[in-house]
């Protein structure tokens, strides 16, 4: 069992990644854009009244969750199997607060299925914004790891 009173390593490599890239922070990109575009198209529709904007929040919702859960794939593999990302708080927050981030999305997308429209207002824009909020907590995590401590900066040895 590693020493937790050492201090820990200064940057570590990953194992899911394509030429040395790792992939989760090249697939994250996609659910933060989606999810947060809901909540705009979600107050487009509650401002205009266009069930366009509906439809459009469902498909970001759906595949913004699917995005998510990709990512969420290749993050947690990365969690499990690097010790140096295991031992830091800042990882195991990162990954609760995605969880989160993911049930929110997928409860908001299948709660419009039966009806786009009538789901937005009150619940669906409340957990558009719930989703947002987790959308920046969770980053805020993951960009202290990658830019602090430098998890996934550093190529396999």
């Amino acid at each position: 069992m590693e020493n937790l009173a050492q201090p820990l390593p200064d940057g570590t490599h990953t194992v899911v990644a394509v030429s040395s890239h790792p992939m989760h922070p090249m697939l994250v990109t996609f659910p933060i854009a989606l999810l947060i575009c809901a909540l705009a198209s979600d107050t487009a529709f509650v401002v205009l009244g266009d069930g366009f904007w509906a439809r459009v929040s469902l498909w970001l919702l759906g595949v913004g969750t699917f995005m998510g859960a990709l990512a969420g794939v290749a993050g947690t593999i990365e969690l499990l199997s690097v010790a140096g990302i295991r031992q830091r708080a800042a990882a195991w927050n990162h990954f609760v607060m995605a969880v989160m981030l993911l049930a929110v999305g997928f409860i908001n997308w299948l709660s419009r299925l039966p009806d786009a429209e009538t789901a937005i207002f009150p619940i669906g824009i409340y957990l558009s914004f719930l989703g947002a909020l987790l959308v920046a907590l969770a980053g805020w995590l993951g960009g202290k790891l990658v830019f602090e401590d430098r998890v996934g900066t550093l190529p396999e040895r």
